[in-house]
C-alpha cells in the first residue's frame, strides 16, 4: 500500500471542504483512479471531472501516473479561468526520452480542427562547432510554474483550445528531442502563432540552461533568464 497526501485548490477544495487529504492506495493505483475515488467520498466534486489536471510532487503528470508510496498527489482545476479558457496541461520536465506523441493525445479536442506540434532537437553542428550532445539544468519548481503562465497566457491570446508542453533535462543526445510543446485550436492560424508564442516565450522567461558539449570543450549557450522581465 502507498500512503499518498492529496491535495485539492481553488473550486476543488470548496467543494470538498478540505484542502488536504492523507490516503492509502493500492501500488499501481493511477492518479486517475483516485481521482475517482474522491469523486465517491465527495460528490460535490463531480461537476469539475472534465476539467481537471493531474500533479504529483509539483510535476503535472497524464492520468494514467502512478503515484508512489510518500508522494504528493495534487488535483488542480483549470488554471486559466472560465469556460471558454484554454486547457492547460500536462505540463512537465522530464529525464527521459519527450513522448511527443503523448502530447499531441492530450490536446486532442473534437472541437479542434487544428493541432500543431513544436520539437526542438539537438543539431550536430552550431557556430562552426561539431557538437556532441547538449545538456539541460533547471530550477524545476520555477521552471514548471512559468511554463503553466506561458500556456495559459498563449490560450488567452490566440483562443485556442488546449495547450501541453514537455521539457527535458539532462545530457539530450543528437537528433534527439529536448522540448516539445502541442496546441490545438479551432483552426490552423491561431494554432500556429500559439506554439511559435510558447517557445519563443519559454526561451524568454523559464529558467532552464544549455551547455553545449562540442569537439575540443564545452560551454554555457547564453542564459535565458540574464535579462529577466521588469518588475512594475
Amino acid at each position: 500500500m502507498n500512503r499518498l497526501t492529496l491535495k485539492l485548490f481553488a473550486t476543488l477544495r470548496e467543494r470538498a471542504q478540505i484542502a488536504e487529504i492523507s490516503r492509502e492506495f493500492p501500488d499501481g493505483t493511477t492518479v486517475r483512479e483516485i481521482w475517482h475515488d474522491l469523486l465517491m467520498e465527495f460528490p460535490a466534486l463531480g461537476g469539475h471531472d472534465g476539467g481537471i489536471a493531474f500533479a504529483v510532487n509539483h510535476e503535472y503528470v497524464n492520468d494514467d501516473y502512478r503515484p508512489r508510496d510518500a508522494d504528493e498527489v495534487a488535483f488542480i482545476p483549470p488554471v486559466s479561468g472560465g469556460v471558454d479558457a484554454a486547457w492547460v496541461g500536462p505540463i512537465s520536465i522530464v529525464r527521459d526520452t519527450v513522448d511527443v506523441a503523448a502530447l499531441e493525445a492530450a490536446v486532442a479536442d473534437p472541437s479542434a480542427g487544428a493541432t500543431v506540434t513544436f520539437v526542438g532537437t539537438t543539431r550536430r553542428d552550431n557556430a562552426g562547432r561539431n557538437v556532441l550532445s547538449l545538456e539541460y539544468e533547471a530550477y524545476e519548481p520555477m521552471a514548471l510554474s512559468e511554463m503553466c503562465k506561458l500556456a495559459a497566457e498563449a490560450g488567452e491570446r490566440f483562443g485556442i483550445i488546449r495547450a501541453a508542453i514537455t521539457h527535458r533535462i539532462g545530457v539530450v543526445e543528437i537528433g534527439e528531442a529536448s522540448v516539445a510543446i502541442a496546441v490545438s485550436a479551432p483552426h490552423r492560424a491561431e494554432a500556429f502563432e500559439a506554439c511559435r508564442f510558447a517557445i519563443d516565450r519559454l526561451k524568454e522567461i523559464v529558467p532552464i540552461w544549455k551547455k553545449e558539449h562540442f569537439e575540443g570543450g564545452e560551454v554555457w549557450i547564453g542564459c535565458q533568464t540574464s535579462h529577466p522581465p521588469a518588475l512594475e
